[in-house]
């Protein structure tokens, strides 16, 4: 049988998934990338992948998929790695610049503005009064900016769910006898997070133990799915 061909995205989020898959068996069946999230969501749209780490958002780009994990990038409140970055109060601003690495969080941004804060800033390519940013480019930022929004803290303000960022999807149909396998190699990722954090490069300006811990919450719950059926709904509503 070919290897299944799996995306998953480079972050220091994902690490725990990147650990599970490359210590457990089911490497041997997959044809492993590591991309930055929009790049992850592109393979599996333009089918170069069978199974992507995507943003939620380019869900909506694919005719057809299937959640294939139990596991997810998400949080129950801020997540300390998206983050719209203003040198204004939110509610002045008129201009934004939106993240080229990002679906999903420009997705949420543009949601949040709409419904949460009621402004509509023009979109910026070269600055403006704010910007969205997410990842590693975030960690040790927080007190650079005079206005700083998390933006999965925000969501749940102006929803009280939580947020999935990305999802494990699929293009096409999986053997359940391999999903079964893929979900274990995540698992045994998330239960190894104490040897991830241990071969982190430290920081002195962010927590990675409290991130990978606290902030992240990897499980796909139903308030999740709730959460995410909202966001899509509101998406296609901007």
């Amino acid at each position: 049988m070919s290897k299944i061909r799996v995306s998953a995205v480079s972050y220091t989020n994902t690490k725990p998934f990147i650990y599970g898959l490359k210590h457990s068996g089911i490497l041997e069946k997959i044809d492993l990338s590591l991309d930055i999230p929009s790049e992850c969501a592109n393979k599996l749209i333009e089918n170069q992948v069978d199974i992507g780490l995507v943003p939620v958002a380019a869900l909506l780009n694919l005719p057809e998929y299937q959640i294939v994990s139990d596991y997810c990038i998400g949080a129950k409140g801020e997540v300390n790695s998206v983050f719209i970055f203003s040198h204004k109060p939110i509610n002045e601003i008129t201009s934004i610049k939106f993240d080229t690495h990002s679906r999903s969080s420009n997705a949420l941004a543009k949601v949040l503005l709409k419904n949460h804060w009621n402004v509509n800033p023009g979109a910026s390519d070269i600055g403006g009064d704010a910007f969205v940013e997410i990842g590693d480019r975030t960690f040790g930022k927080k007190d650079k900016f005079p206005f700083v929004y998390d933006l999965a803290e925000e969501w749940m303000k102006f929803t009280g769910l939580p947020f999935v960022f990305a999802v494990w999807a699929a293009n096409k149909p999986i053997p359940d006898d391999f999903i079964f396998d893929f979900n274990s190699a995540l698992k045994l990722g998330l239960l190894h997070r104490d040897k991830v954090i241990q071969q982190l490069q430290p920081r002195t300006d962010f927590d990675l133990d409290d991130y990978l811990r606290n902030k992240i919450d990897y499980d796909l719950t139903n308030s999740k799915r709730q959460a995410l059926s909202l966001f899509l709904k509101l998406v296609k509503e901007l």
